[in-house]
């Protein structure tokens, strides 16, 4: 930029808005929100900043009611395609992100941004000190460029592509000038407006016509004396469609044209954008959408201060801090450093800790701290220090094989397709599968035409073609030597052993997380799976000693449900899903067959996780009138169940939380919302949460009592934790002890309801822990 200047970035946020949206993942904060779209537009924002450095910043607006343009012409934007809600969601909270960066929002009823943009632009481009740039995804205001006065900054794809018009840059790509694009579209339409221009015409004649007469104006003039020849370049087809369709040429060349004298309020500030920006509202808005991984750009940016002032960090505080922020919301998990000082609003961990604690104990959660997380911190520093040894030299195999098994497919594919391409890339797959041999597909198909190639459209194209199943085993090697094999490798330290780091707030549900690397996702049910399973082994004249509750989050459903039929099911030891079929199908429990007990488990589970009927279809593979009547009856047969999560809801809806059995809360802002997606959502999320919770606060439970009772045993240097993986404990044993170590550990987590640290209602039911012992994690049955 020139540095004589000073600059005026003017911001088409809707455009801004619509290209982040779908340029980016629809993910959501932990409330459920919605905010992929927010993200790309706070992110975007930061990098206009940064590379233009503007002493001005504006946002122009659309507002939802119709425009001028709308009013002259009915058919106006009539082509486009209803927006989604959670876009809709996004457009409007967008402004709290434009506010928080101390950016003024303009919108004027019946114009649209654009219309505000070129206003903006004409008041302001004959500054001579000045200098204008336009922010846009859209090429609509490439129009307002004049020289190298205005410009526009653009998306060319995604939201990190862009490229900045002037004068010269719009005449080497278009082939005419700035001031040409409006009787470009007057002659060549424009579909995403729809705009008709001349039917017929198309960008190459539009653009000769520009190049030869200038402008519609002039166009129309030499037609009207006809003095339009052939070698104009233009056919008499062509001369024909003009002189039927002027009208339609000038009325789109009017729709096309940027107005330039909306009734606005704005005059540049006195102040310079950068020093304009407060670091509280900046925080504020980073912690209410979550995205932290913004603040070290902001910070750096409008140089706000670093709240890290040479601390020494004290590694047990801050993981008692954090812990204890998890526990306040369960949403804020694995906290940094500078999370902490954001969220408490204090200068030190010393100052957070108390902080913490006094909102622990007014919200009545200190128990859950003090009883419950705060004894594993040492368990957990513990077992990471151990580690777990890897057999290096297995898992360089495997790399081996795994690698010359990619090859062979590869091969396989060419010999098949005579093609040869990347089967990592989706583009490359989707042209082969469904161009090239022409297969049907039931996936979506993408903006550019390609058709998606993930697990689930691959699985259906199953019988079409032989290659296909080699595509989905080279999918599942791949993914394991990647994210498995050669991690692995990598993190191996100089003991043969893998020191991955454990997270008690590492989940918004209480269960534990896992990092660098993450052990909890190691697979357990295919062949490969259990392959990568065999390189964990224990050390010498050591063994494993497995233990995993049976069907824990089914036994906390009866338990908090009180439903006696469930309850009675599990302490006569009965298949729970034998029975809870008898129940449903209404026949004896010995006539239960394979196909019953298979849809009673999968209603089963699709209960503790919120499952409707749509979902319960889908899984089943049945038509609708089948699932809803199975759903029915399922509640018919346990009414205490559906009351139990009929009442969840409610509380959910009443306090904005749920709590575990153990009095853990979980938040959920979305119960509330207008939106009836995110509303049904957070009921499904408030449903599980006690489910979920419970069965991890139980597990939690049982490693501190476990803990304790090696201890008191003398056990405590002979057995060590070395793994936890869903409801599974894996202790690494001296061979001596096995006998004395197994049974305490499988006594202990057996009578987690009779000692439990919170004092609980008599609501307890037998658990049942199974156990595997072996020299390598796979021997574990």
């Amino acid at each position: 930029m020139n540095k004589n200047k000073k600059t005026l970035v003017i911001l088409d946020s809707h455009a801004i808005i619509h290209r982040a949206y779908h340029a980016l993942p629809s993910f959501t904060n932990s409330a459920g929100f919605p905010t992929g779209a927010l993200y790309g537009v706070a992110s975007m924002l930061i990098k206009i900043i940064e590379d233009f450095k503007p002493n001005f910043v504006v946002a122009a607006y659309d507002l939802p009611k119709p425009t001028f343009r709308h009013q002259a012409y009915d058919g106006y934007k009539g082509g486009r395609s209803k927006i989604d809600d959670d876009l809709i969601i996004q457009i409007e909270k967008s402004k709290y992100i434009f506010e928080a960066f101390n950016v003024p929002v303009i919108s004027v009823e019946g114009f649209e941004a654009d219309d505000v943009i070129g206003t903006l632009v004409e008041k302001y481009k004959k500054e001579k000190n000045l200098e204008i740039i336009i922010a846009s995804g859209d090429m609509d205001t490439l129009q307002l460029i004049e020289g190298k006065n205005v410009k526009v900054f653009t998306l060319k794809k995604g939201i990190n592509d862009t490229v900045i018009y002037d004068e010269k840059g719009v005449l080497d790509r278009y082939g005419f000038n700035p001031n040409q694009l409006v009787d470009y579209k007057g002659l060549r339409g424009d579909p995403s407006d729809n705009i008709i221009g001349v039917p017929g015409i198309g960008e190459k004649t539009a653009t000769t016509i520009l190049q030869k007469f200038g402008s519609i104006e002039n166009l129309y003039k030499n037609l009207d004396k006809g003095n339009l020849k052939k070698e104009d370049g233009l056919s008499e087809r062509i001369i024909s469609l003009l002189k039927e369709h002027k009208e339609d040429a000038f009325f789109s060349k009017t729709l096309a044209t940027i107005r330039r004298d909306t009734p606005i309020n704005y005059e540049l500030p006195n102040v310079d954008y950068i020093s304009s920006v407060k670091e509280e509202e900046m925080l504020k808005i980073v912690s209410e959408y979550e995205f932290r991984s913004l603040m070290p750009r902001i910070r750096k940016l409008f140089s706000f201060k670093d709240p890290i002032k040479n601390e020494e960090i004290d590694e047990e505080l801050f993981r008692e801090v954090s812990i204890i922020l998890w526990i306040l919301n369960s949403d804020k998990n694995n906290l940094s450093y500078e999370n902490i000082l954001d969220i408490t609003k204090k200068n030190n961990l010393k100052e957070s800790y108390t902080w913490a604690i006094q909102e622990l104990k007014n919200k009545k959660l200190y128990d859950i701290f003090e009883k419950i997380e705060k004894p594993l911190i040492p368990i957990i520093k513990k077992m990471e220090d151990r580690g777990i040894v890897i057999d290096e030299n297995y898992f360089l195999s495997l790399q081996k094989s795994m690698k010359k098994r990619l090859i062979e497919i590869e091969e396989i594919i060419k010999s098949e397709t005579g093609s040869i391409i990347n089967l990592n890339s989706p583009k490359q797959l989707s042209n082969l599968l469904f161009v090239e041999l022409g297969l049907k597909s039931k996936g979506k198909q993408k903006e550019n035409g390609s058709f998606t190639t993930n697990a689930e459209t691959l699985e259906s194209l199953l019988g079409q073609h032989k290659i296909i199943e080699f595509i989905l085993e080279y999918r599942e090697i791949q993914k394991l030597l990647t994210t498995y094999v050669e991690s692995l490798l990598s993190h191996i330290k100089e003991d043969g052993r893998v020191h991955a780091k454990f997270l008690q707030n590492g989940t918004s549900t209480g269960r534990f997380s896992s990092v660098n690397p993450n052990l909890q996702n190691i697979p357990i049910k295919s062949e490969m799976g259990k392959k990568i399973r065999h390189g964990f082994i224990a050390s010498k004249d050591h063994l494993f000693i497995g233990s995993d509750y049976s069907q824990i989050e089914l036994r906390v459903l009866a338990v908090l449900s009180q439903d006696s039929a469930l309850k009675k099911t599990f302490e006569n030891k009965e298949d729970i899903h034998s029975a809870v079929a008898s129940r449903v199908f209404k026949v004896p429990i010995k006539d239960v067959d394979s196909e019953m007990r298979r849809k009673a488990k999968i209603i089963n589970f699709g209960i503790i996780y919120g499952m409707g009927v749509s979902a319960l279809q889908k899984n089943l593979g049945t038509n609708r009138v089948e699932a809803q009547n199975f759903y029915n009856e399922y509640f018919e047969a346990f009414p205490t169940i559906a009351n139990y999560l009929e009442k969840t809801k409610d509380l959910a809806r009443e306090y904005g939380y749920t709590e575990t059995l153990y009095r853990r809360r979980r938040y959920f802002p979305g119960i509330k919302s207008g939106a009836p997606f995110l509303r049904a959502m957070a009921e499904r999320m408030a449903t599980n949460a006690p489910i979920q919770g419970t069965a991890a606060d139980i597990l939690k439970i049982a490693i501190k009592n476990i803990d304790e009772e090696l201890i008191k045993n003398k056990l405590n240097e002979k057995a060590h934790l070395v793994l936890q993986i869903h409801d599974e404990l894996i202790y690494e044993v001296e061979e001596k002890f096995i006998k004395e170590t197994e049974d305490i550990i499988v006594r202990t987590m057996s009578e987690v309801f009779n000692f439990s640290p919170i004092e609980i209602q008599e609501k307890s039911i037998p658990l049942a822990v199974s156990v595997g012992i072996g020299s390598r994690l796979d021997e574990l049955k």
